[in-house]
């Protein structure tokens, strides 16, 4: 519908061209045609990102300015040349809204600023997800054959609250409060499932790593072009029983967090899609050791030897991750019927131990 009354329109009125990508069907109105039209139409739509004049040279004058799409290209695409999302449905559950924004929030975009607009419906959100009296009549069947000992009712209500109050803090407009709600999304809700994929695709090939010594680092090259500056990220676990505060971190019992070579944290660990786009532009595809940062490395250390500096980066890790523990405590004892949760202290480097780093050069 979209694509019928938009597409023309632009074309004849602004001259921009408009293409649609549903599952294995596709449309435009720049006469392109080919075996991988989806590719194809993608690459033209954000040509820095997937550089379009390496992969379709011939079409280095043709702009794709409008792309409609289905949740078909919702994971796994750099579009990041686009710097609007526009979403005519809202999903119940508000991560399907996450995943397509990030395909346009990612590094490398040019754009100073990037919005995402949502159409929402004309009706209350309890009447929009509505799905508990479907839940109900289909547990009406179950009730009448089973032995009702299992109340699936109540867990699916118990999903159904907490994404509707993630909806109530998308509409509010600002995508960093979802994080706080209670009950909050889980790992692959904030847009970690591409992470998750390329970890699934290096097992494929290179099978699971065992016996990985702990401490083990790797160097990889700035750009501050990117917005990724010289400093380090450490990878922690959590060692200390009575210290749990996986409500402000995702990957709990794990801690990730970026420092630039000052101690100044350019991402703490509530951080960690940003973290991990980092790690990834940095780090995928790079099968061999960069020579000359290894070298200024070892010299800089006196191969391993002398390695003050990273030590005390460390310990600027650890301050920064009680620090973000110590606000959001703060927060929680003024807010009004919050739960401040005193499950333990952490009191420094003994409650982590280290996993890794990398040191960005």
């Amino acid at each position: 519908y979209l694509y019928e009354h938009i597409a023309d329109r632009f074309k004849n009125k602004y001259g921009m061209n408009t293409a649609r990508v549903q599952g294995a069907q596709s449309g435009n109105t720049a006469n392109i045609h080919g075996s991988k039209d989806t590719d194809r139409l993608l690459t033209l739509f954000s040509p820095m990102s997937k550089e379009r004049d390496k992969t379709y040279s011939d079409d280095v004058d043709t702009d794709i300015d409008i792309l409609i799409a289905t949740d078909c290209i919702s994971e796994g695409q750099n579009l990041q040349d686009c710097d609007i999302c526009i979403n005519y449905d809202i999903h119940w559950n508000p991560v399907r809204i996450v995943q397509r924004f990030g395909r346009i929030d990612r590094i490398g975009s040019k754009n100073e600023y990037i919005q995402l607009i949502n159409f929402w419906p004309n009706v209350s959100l309890d009447e929009y997800i509505n799905l508990n009296a479907r839940v109900e009549n289909r547990m009406m069947l179950v009730d009448a054959t089973a032995t009702g000992d299992d109340n699936i009712i109540a867990s699916e209500q118990a999903d159904l609250d907490y994404r509707k109050e993630q909806l109530k803090k998308l509409q509010e407009g600002d995508l960093q409060d979802l994080e706080d709600v209670d009950g909050s999304i889980t790992i692959t809700d904030l847009g970690l499932n591409d992470f998750r994929m390329d970890m699934v695709e290096y097992i494929k090939k290179h099978g699971k790593p065992e016996q990985i010594a702990h401490g083990l680092y790797a160097v990889v090259r700035h750009d501050d072009e990117l917005g990724i500056p010289k400093g380090v990220i450490y990878v922690l676990k959590n060692r200390n029983p009575e210290v749990n505060i996986g409500k402000q971190n995702r990957l709990h019992p794990y801690y990730l967090v970026y420092l630039n070579e000052d101690g100044e944290v350019i991402y703490n660990h509530t951080e960690v899609k940003n973290i991990l786009d980092v790690i990834r532009t940095t780090c995928k595809h790079q099968t061999e050791p960069i020579a000359d940062l290894c070298r200024a490395f070892n010299k800089e250390t006196k191969d391993g030897y002398k390695m003050d500096k990273y030590s005390k980066l460390l310990d600027s890790c650890i301050e920064s991750i009680i620090s973000v523990k110590a606000e959001n405590d703060l927060d929680s004892l003024f807010n009004l019927g919050s739960e401040v949760l005193f499950s333990g202290n952490i009191k420094g480097l003994d409650d982590f131990e280290l996993i890794t780093f990398i040191v960005v050069k």
